[in-house]
């Protein structure tokens, strides 16, 4: 078969919810990936930060098969001897009492908004169904029905209601309108991203997690920060909230929990906000299954003893700088934290990021527009200092090509 072949088959066969660059790929190890065709390219996506450990790890990889020639699911119905490993692990990892295990970071999200509404009338008090959640214009945290509910993107909403409701938005990186907000005493919770990466790696100022952080406590609102993308050493820091020292009420982290092995995702928090969930009221089939289990502990583990936070940080400070070098009309702005960065592109002479985007892939890397306007660049975090001036060539030469 030839590439087209596959597109095809994908076309024929599944939804058409996706817009895939034209490329197909068959191999990932490390920072690269190759197509059917034997072509090599950096890989700066990393599958949305979920590859932040580099594709097919060996540690990981190792997990994943031992694992798996022994115990692969019991479902919570029972108990097993790998999840309270994982859970010790986990929760020890990043400071908490307790784990709720999930598979998706979308799950995860509801499972988070699951909680704070149980905390809001467990324990703050507010009176049953009247709960509100603040969020921010321009949020990502998945596809559900509830998550799109508190969505401003039209392609989200658009033929799927009715919504449901309990949500208030706010402008992102403000925080008079997060005063204004937690003046309803009915406000259970904040639910933020520390970097919202779908809406083109817009980095707040510096400060805002911090002066939000302590308003929710002075208002007793949890602080819910929304680390799927953000977390597990993508921004220069083991979690994003790191870099202003809060650590949230409820943490939610998928994607790279799992090196981009399998589907797991995980809420932390404490006893009194974890232990209003009793038995029944939530769980999931494949949620803290056993190889899930193995499969983050060695994603965890490979984290930190490849220091990859601080390979995060050092490099992403030199890729940002190389790329603000570049002497083009058509890069307007160079933003991001780590390995988590965006360049905000000018249309010229009908020439949008989605057309960088394909000149990009043939000249061997392969990233994804956002907002038609705005290229992220989110490599693996196993990426050497080398490589990264290496993809910087190949962005630089794209751009000036299209210039001429």
């Amino acid at each position: 078969m030839k590439a087209q072949d596959y597109m095809n088959r994908e076309d024929n066969y599944g939804a058409h919810n996706y817009h895939p660059l034209p490329v197909v790929l068959e191999k990932g190890e490390g920072v690269f990936v190759w197509d059917v065709d034997g072509k090599r390219y950096f890989d700066f996506l990393s599958a949305y930060s979920a590859v932040n450990q580099g594709h097919c790890h060996p540690a990981i990889i190792k997990a994943l098969t031992d694992q798996a020639q022994k115990l692969t699911l019991t479902s919570r119905a029972f108990y097993n001897n790998v999840l309270g490993e994982y859970e010790e692990y986990i929760t020890k990892f990043f400071g908490y009492d307790k784990v709720l295990p999930m598979n998706t970071g979308a799950e995860a999200d509801e499972t988070a908004l699951k909680l704070c509404r149980k905390w809001a009338y467990k324990k703050k008090g507010i009176a049953e169904n009247m709960a509100k959640i603040v969020v921010c214009e321009n949020n990502f945290h998945g596809r559900t029905i509830t998550i799109v509910s508190m969505s401003t993107d039209p392609d989200a909403k658009k033929d799927f209601g009715p919504f449901t409701p309990g949500f208030v938005t706010i402008p992102y990186n403000d925080i008079p309108a997060l005063e204004k907000a937690l003046e309803d005493p009915n406000v259970a919770g904040f639910l933020v991203e520390p970097i919202q990466g779908e809406a083109g790696v817009y980095v707040p100022e510096e400060g805002y997690l911090k002066k939000a952080f302590d308003i929710c406590k002075a208002k007793n609102v949890l602080f819910i920060a929304d680390e799927v993308q953000t977390g597990i050493a993508r921004t220069g820091r083991m979690l994003a909230c790191d870099w202003e020292g809060v650590k949230a009420d409820i943490l939610i982290l998928g994607k790279a929990v799992s090196g981009g092995v399998l589907p797991i995702s995980a809420v932390l928090a404490n006893n009194d906000i974890m232990l209003c969930i009793k038995p029944g009221e939530h769980g999931s089939t494949f949620g803290g299954n056993p190889l899930a289990g193995k499969v983050a502990i060695a994603a965890l583990e490979v984290i930190k003893n490849e220091k990859l936070t601080e390979n995060s940080e050092r490099l992403g400070n030199i890729f940002r700088e190389e790329l603000k070098k570049i002497d083009s009309p058509r890069v307007e702005l160079v933003r991001g934290k780590g390995l988590l960065n965006a360049v905000v592109i000018k249309p010229m002479a009908g020439k949008t990021a989605w057309d960088v985007c394909l000149s990009l892939r043939d000249n061997g890397l392969l990233a994804k527009p956002t907002h038609d306007h705005i290229i992220r660049f989110a490599p693996p975090l196993v990426i050497t200092e080398k490589q990264i001036l290496e993809a910087v060539a190949i962005i630089k030469k794209t751009i000036l090509e299209m210039d001429k």
